[in-house]
């Protein structure tokens, strides 16, 4: 039999409490029993709160760290603080080999400033990129990186990117050879910058990689399942994940305010509930909570600051498949079968 895998878990990051982190831990453990949780944070406070979850009591050790990340620090306070912060703590016990993955609902740019001067970045990536998965029209989410983590990127850095979703959408979705395209104002080849361009005919060039360039595609394409992996620099990125976080938001209060309009809109919900309780479900973020810094020394997931307990579960379900799959590993070995011609 072989040892389980540890995660560890910034205990005190969320900002809905102890009590919703630790509850989405039990779920986790739930779902993957053969995991064991490190537990980052104020010890008195964790090892009262396990006192509501005697299941996972006997699958956690709590890691005693006094201080915490707040949303306001700035990249630089918390790097200074990282031995004594919960975030910090976890992250440094991936680094030091104890867990396997860190997932944390702690402030973004001090996870990601600790994460890479802790982690580093692996051979062949310059710079790490924050993905996730979205809600689509098709069997599977997809998988949207870069979301933030660099504003500015070349061309090697979207082949970088392209590579790391693959090997990501492998391992979650479960998909043989992904279907990989980059974001664009356009699908004509001739369209969008030198460095998207360039990026694009470096794709169409790589051979041996399981996965499937598919060109271009435009932001109305998004949610439609059409690819597997939207490739773009962070600053697109992260504007396509706001917007299309705000129209959900959006849909559902009008479809609120809707239904609550008269008397025959109220028999109407009534009637239409199975389905609004499923557009509901598709578009709840908890359900595609956890994003991860990929092209790190280790495997570290952000979720969502307001989280719930079934999104909190999510994010560290998200991190077991990214362990089980060895997803560091496949990167480095995928990066491999570009050749310096191609990345360059």
């Amino acid at each position: 039999m072989t040892a389980p895998s540890w995660i560890a878990v910034d205990a005190m990051g969320g900002d809905k409490g102890l009590s919703v982190m630790l509850a989405g831990v039990a779920q986790a453990r739930r779902r993957f029993e053969d995991f064991r949780f490190l537990l980052v944070g104020d010890e008195a406070a964790i090892r009262e709160g396990l006192s509501a979850h005697p299941g996972l009591t006997a699958n956690a050790e709590i890691v005693h760290a006094p201080d915490r990340v707040g949303a306001e620090d700035k990249p630089s306070q918390a790097i200074r603080r990282a031995r004594t912060t919960s975030m910090g703590v976890a992250i440094d016990l991936v680094k030091q080999g104890r867990a396997a993955a860190a997932v944390s609902s702690g402030n973004t740019g001090a996870m990601m400033a600790m994460a890479k001067l802790a982690l580093r970045t692996l051979p062949g990536i310059d710079r790490p990129a924050l993905a996730a998965p979205l809600p689509t029209l098709g069997d599977n989410d997809v998988i949207m990186l870069d979301l933030g983590a660099n504003t500015e990127v070349d061309a090697r850095n979207l082949v970088q990117f392209a590579v790391m979703g693959a090997v990501y959408a492998r391992a979650i979705l479960d998909l043989e050879t992904p279907r990989v395209a980059l974001l664009n104002i356009g699908s004509e080849d001739q369209k969008g910058t030198d460095v998207i361009r360039d990026a694009a005919q470096t794709l169409r060039n790589a051979t041996g990689l399981p996965m499937r360039f598919d060109g271009f595609v435009e932001g109305d394409r998004l949610s439609r399942g059409d690819v597997d992996v939207i490739v773009c620099d962070g600053f697109s990125g992260n504007i396509a994940l706001k917007t299309a976080e705000g129209t959900a938001r959006f849909v559902a209060d009008l479809l609120k305010r809707a239904f609550s309009s008269s008397v025959r809109s109220k028999i109407g919900f009534l009637i239409s509930r199975p389905a609004t309780e499923l557009l509901r479900h598709h578009l709840d973020p908890n359900v595609h909570n956890g994003a991860v810094f990929l092209g790190l020394n280790g495997i570290v997931v952000k979720s969502h600051g307001g989280a719930t307990e079934l999104g909190v579960a999510t994010a560290i379900s998200n991190a077991a498949k990214m362990v089980r799959a060895d997803l560091t590993r496949r990167i480095a070995q995928d990066l491999a079968t570009i050749t310096p011609a191609e990345a360059a």
